[in-house]
């Protein structure tokens, strides 16, 4: 069985969840550094499957660059996840999440900002691309 439309929502609500139970057990104002190891602890603790940190792969003209890209997180290789902890989201947030998600092939993605009160309603945003558009719903 393939990638679906349906396998990516219920993998969303997993990592939703797990983030909501990081900012739950953090509350807001610490480092990025902080939540992405206690992030990584609780897709561990979840089974879910992820890389984190690695080098994003960069093609320029047929070379491969060799870059200082890093991907926050890259979920069962196929929802990449970007932590911040900043005042507010920026544009170039989504530009990142949105470039990363084109270089990993990845069809979906999430942002997420744990210096917020409200992680689910203020603080993250969901992307999904053309990949994505050409999934199965079941």
């Amino acid at each position: 069985m393939g990638l679906t439309k349906s396998y990516l929502k219920d993998l969303t609500y997993h990592i939703n969840g797990a983030a909501i139970e990081v900012h739950k057990e953090l509350g807001a104002g610490l480092l990025e550094s902080i939540y992405h190891k206690c992030m990584m602890r609780e897709l561990e603790f979840r089974g879910i499957d992820f890389e984190s940190e690695f080098r994003v792969p960069l093609y320029f003209k047929g070379v491969d660059l060799e870059t200082e890209l890093r991907c926050d997180l890259l979920i069962e290789k196929c929802i990449v996840v970007e932590l911040k902890s900043v005042k507010e989201f920026m544009p170039i947030f989504d530009a990142q999440i949105l470039t990363y998600m084109r270089l990993l092939e990845a069809p979906k993605g999430i942002l997420y900002n744990f210096n917020c009160v409200n992680l689910y309603s203020e603080g993250q945003k969901t992307f999904v691309n053309h990949l994505y558009s050409n999934l199965e719903d079941e």
